[in-house]
């Protein structure tokens, strides 16, 4: 079956915003390389990529071949809260400015942003990229995509926050490996 029209524009849309995303982190990278920045858990971001690129594939194939619908007591709130998901993400992008991007780069002069959602949690993004890994293949009960992309991406976001912590805030009584 092939999949709907509405799932076919969603996935589109979120994929265009993805590749916007990457365009100002690939400009803000540039900026804080150029600002003395430093690149930390390297390895960890290729798969964090394949993740995220399989979630999309894998709602228009759970969708497609198992002949998951639109249900909308499911996927009506689902989309509310992807939208919401989406203006937390920009919510964050703000309050980092060029400090934002989809790598871990410290700028050493740079001090750690605590304006907008990082008033209330360091890693706001964070719960914004588990919560759309839920709601987005809800939107069209892909349940099974929803459930492996969340078992599969926990582990990476545990290793990405674990590097974030260790060089934005040190251990009481260590030094910072940088003043971000």
């Amino acid at each position: 079956m092939t999949p709907p029209a509405s799932l076919l524009l969603l996935v589109t849309a979120i994929g265009a915003v993805r590749l916007v995303e990457l365009a100002v982190a690939r400009r803000n990278v540039r900026w804080a390389f150029a600002q003395g920045g430093t690149e930390y858990g390297q390895r960890h971001y290729p798969p964090m990529v394949v993740l995220h690129i399989c979630l999309l594939v894998g709602i228009l194939a759970e969708v497609s071949l198992a002949d998951r619908a639109f249900t909308p007591l499911i996927g009506g709130p689902c989309l509310a809260v992807l939208v919401l998901a989406q203006a937390g993400r920009a919510w964050c992008m703000r309050a980092l400015g060029p400090q934002w991007n989809t790598r871990v780069v410290v700028v050493p002069t740079a001090p750690v942003v605590t304006t907008g959602p990082y008033r209330w949690m360091r890693h706001p993004n964070y719960l914004i990229v588990v919560v759309e890994g839920i709601a987005l293949p809800l939107v069209h009960t892909a349940w099974l995509t929803a459930l492996l992309f969340t078992l599969a991406n926990t582990p990476w976001l545990v290793v990405r926050i674990r590097t974030e912590n260790k060089v934005l805030w040190p251990a009481p009584g260590g030094t910072a490996t940088a003043a971000r």
